[in-house]
């Protein structure tokens, strides 16, 4: 699934766009916690085609996508990024988004758009 159509689908309005040709990008997981060392646990940083939502808006969720090479972050409850976190994010050029679906909600529309999650290692 296409990045501009998980953000179509979700609503999903930009809190910084690092690398906007990224949004033709083909994403072919989900993966949704606010628990990062999940993240770290379960996804492979070898398919940086995970788009990763979230409702931990702080450090470690760029953190975490950094270590995995992911680009896409997708915020959940209409989270927005404070300002020094909003400057790591562009540091790290990640393209950032808020919903403002809860998790599940979130997760729910994406499964039944065809986008499935991760499997555990």
């Amino acid at each position: 699934m296409l990045a501009k159509d998980i953000i179509n689908f979700l609503d999903a309005k930009p809190i910084f766009i690092g690398s906007p040709q990224l949004l033709d990008k083909e994403y072919n997981n989900c993966f949704a916690s606010d628990l990062m060392s999940d993240a770290l646990a379960m996804i492979s940083n070898e398919d940086n085609s995970t788009v990763l939502l979230t409702g931990c808006c702080n450090v470690q969720s760029l953190r975490t996508a950094e270590m995995l090479d992911l680009d896409l972050i997708i915020y959940v409850r209409g989270k927005i990024l404070d300002s020094d976190t909003l400057e790591m994010a562009k540091d790290l050029r990640c393209n950032v988004y808020t919903t403002q679906f809860t998790l599940f909600d979130a997760c729910g529309i994406l499964y039944s758009q065809g986008l499935k999650g991760i499997n555990a290692k």
